[in-house]
C-alpha cells in the first residue's frame, strides 16, 4: 500500500471517528434538552395544580349544602344554590348586597378620578419643566418607599374634623381616601410618556393646539394601554382593600365586600356563614374577571393601533 493510500486511509477513519463523536453530542445534548423540557413541564403542572386547587375549592365550597365550616371530606359531597340565594335574601344578619353595591360604587368612582390625576400629573413631570419639578419627584419616590398603613391614624383624624366619618358619609371618605393619593403613583405612566417623541408635542403647538389639546388629542390616545392598566390598579385597590374600610366604616350599612367577607367568618357567624363565605368569594370575584376581559381587549387594540401607525 503505498504512503498515499495510507494516509487517505488514516483521513477517513479520522472523519469517522469526529463524525461519530460529533452525533454522539448531538445526541447527548438532545436527550439533555428533553429531560429538561420534561422536568420544566413537570413542574409547571404542578404548579398549575398548586394555584387552581383552592379556586376549585372556593367554587365547589360555595355550593355545599352543609354551611358548617368542618366536614369530614375535602370537597362537597351535597350542592345547593342555597348560599347564593341567603346571600340576597337573608338580610337579618349581614346585608351582602348593600356591601357589594358599597363597594362598586367606591372603586368606580376611584377608578375614574385615579386615572385623571395620574395622566395629569405624569403629562407635568414628563412634558413639563419648572424649579421644583425634580425636588417633587424625589419627595415622592421616597414617601413611597414607606408603607401606606402609617398614615391610617392620621387620615382617620383628618376625616373626623373634616365630618367624613358620619353614617351618611362614609362613602364619600373612601372615596377622598383611595383617590387623593393616586396621583402620586405616576412614575410608572411617566416613564411610557418619556417614550413620546417631543416632536409631536411641538408639531401639534405649531399647527396652533394649546397644551390642553396635546395632552387630550396626543399625549391621551397614544397612553391607552397605561390607562388600562391603571383601571385595573385604580378599581382593584378600593375592590380588595380592608385596613382603610375597616377604620373608616364604622357600621355594617356602611361596610365593603372585604369587611363582609371578614365578618362572616367571625365565631357568631361561621356555623352559618362559611359556605356563604365562599359564595360571596366567588361573586366579588366576577366583576374583577370581566374588567380584565374587557381592559385586555381595549389593551390589544391600542397596541395593534400603535404598532400599525
Amino acid at each position: 500500500m503505498s504512503k498515499h493510500s495510507e494516509t487517505a486511509v488514516m483521513e477517513d477513519a479520522t472523519g469517522g471517528m469526529v463524525k461519530a463523536e460529533s452525533h454522539g453530542l448531538m445526541h447527548d445534548s438532545r436527550k439533555r434538552r428533553i429531560l429538561g423540557d420534561v422536568l420544566a413541564h413537570l413542574f409547571l403542572a404542578v404548579m398549575a395544580v398548586i394555584w387552581l386547587v383552592p379556586i376549585v375549592w372556593v367554587f365547589a365550597e360555595s355550593f355545599n349544602k352543609n354551611t358548617a365550616p368542618y366536614t369530614k371530606t375535602f370537597f362537597p359531597t351535597e350542592f345547593s344554590l342555597d348560599n347564593y340565594i341567603a346571600l340576597f335574601t337573608d338580610k337579618s344578619v349581614l346585608d351582602f348586597p348593600k356591601m357589594f353595591a358599597n363597594t362598586f360604587i367606591v372603586a368606580c368612582f376611584t377608578c375614574v378620578i385615579s386615572i385623571a390625576f395620574v395622566l395629569s400629573v405624569a403629562y407635568c413631570m414628563s412634558r413639563l419643566r419648572f424649579r421644583t419639578r425634580r425636588t417633587f419627584m424625589n419627595v415622592v419616590l421616597i414617601l413611597g418607599m414607606f408603607p401606606g398603613i402609617m398614615a391610617v391614624s392620621a387620615i382617620y383624624f383628618i376625616l373626623k374634623a373634616m365630618g367624613l366619618t358620619g353614617d351618611g358619609m362614609t362613602i364619600l371618605a373612601l372615596i377622598l381616601v383611595y383617590s387623593a393619593g393616586t396621583g402620586a403613583g405616576f412614575y410608572v405612566m411617566k416613564g411610557y410618556m418619556d417614550t413620546i417623541p417631543t416632536s409631536l408635542d411641538e408639531a401639534a403647538l405649531l399647527d396652533g393646539c394649546t397644551r390642553l389639546q396635546v395632552f387630550t388629542k396626543i399625549i391621551v390616545p397614544i397612553c391607552k394601554p397605561m390607562i388600562v392598566y391603571q383601571a385595573i390598579i385604580g378599581f382593584l385597590t378600593p375592590w380588595l382593600d380592608f385596613v382603610m374600610a375597616k377604620v373608616i366604616c364604622r357600621t355594617q350599612s356602611n361596610y365593603t365586600v372585604a369587611l363582609g367577607l371578614w365578618l362572616m367568618l367571625q365565631k357568631e357567624y361561621i356555623q352559618n356563614w362559611y359556605a356563604r363565605f365562599a359564595a360571596a368569594a366567588v361573586l366579588i370575584s366576577i366583576p374583577i374577571a370581566i374588567l380584565f376581559i374587557v381592559m385586555q381587549r381595549f389593551y390589544q387594540e391600542s397596541m395593534a393601533g400603535s404598532v400599525k401607525g
